[in-house]
């Protein structure tokens, strides 16, 4: 059985084959209907079974100790974040988390989760805050963000914070491993202008990747091949309409001192 065979056959995509064949670790669910399917039995299950819950436990991160605040979808990305050796983002709105100043991602939490307790606020700013580490541990995250305009003008909190914010972004800009664009509002329509996405891609002899999509009710995983040429193709096009790195570090330092 070939993996689109598989893949045709469990109602998946041939790259979710793909991703577990060469490496990738999968959940004991996925591993049942694997077994299922390949007619796995007696010892060989058994054994395949208890390797996997094994994986699953020695897999568990610093974010499982806030299972009750995260959605799952949320923490799956988190989780494949941490083992990603890069991620590249198109970010309409507002400044990506792994970029948020604690004060910042304060405010908008708090203004998109509404009537939420303080203490849920309080926990999902750590959560952030602690992703963010990812940006400068040891062997850090690669990362790429081409940032809309917009995300500059649009002032969240006191005038104070959002020099802050904008402050922070023109620092971070300056690591060796962040890559920071701005996409200004004169380069009119653009190939991303209907929606933001995240390019999450895991080391290994055969990378793979996954696009993560986030709206107002769930988050959203895209695994098929094809689909992803596409996220990437559009990312690359917004990179060279985008202004350049120092040009948009420039422009992040003059909009701060604007604010007053």
């Amino acid at each position: 059985m070939t993996g689109e065979e598989a893949a045709a056959q469990l109602g998946w995509s041939a790259s979710k084959v793909s991703r577990i064949e060469t490496g990738q670790a999968v959940g004991t669910a996925d591993l049942g209907r694997l077994l299922d399917l390949y007619e796995v039995t007696g010892f060989d299950r058994d054994a395949l079974n208890h390797l996997a819950r094994s994986v699953e436990e020695h897999r568990r991160g610093w974010w499982d100790a806030y299972a009750d605040t995260l959605g799952h979808g949320y923490a799956e990305m988190i989780k494949l974040e941490a083992g990603a050796k890069s991620e590249r983002q198109y970010v309409p709105t507002l400044v990506p988390g792994l970029l948020q100043t604690a004060a910042y991602a304060t405010e908008i939490i708090r203004s998109s989760l509404l009537d939420a307790p303080e203490d849920e606020i309080r926990q999902r700013v750590l959560v952030r805050t602690k992703r963010q580490r990812e940006l400068t541990k040891g062997d850090p995250l690669e990362l790429a963000v081409v940032l809309d305009e917009a995300v500059l003008r649009r002032e969240v909190g006191r005038p104070e914070l959002m020099k802050e914010q904008l402050s922070h972004l023109a620092e971070m800009a300056d690591l060796p491993n962040i890559t920071l664009q701005v996409l200004l509002f004169t380069n009119g329509p653009h190939p991303g202008i209907t929606t933001g996405f995240t390019i999450l891609q895991s080391p290994g002899v055969i990378a793979t990747e996954v696009v993560y999509l986030e709206n107002l009710t769930k988050e959203l995983f895209v695994w098929d091949s094809n689909e992803i040429v596409r996220y990437s193709r559009t990312f690359d096009s917004l990179r060279e309409i985008a202004l350049e790195p120092a040009e948009s570090i420039a422009l992040i330092a003059r909009t701060a001192k604007q604010l007053r």
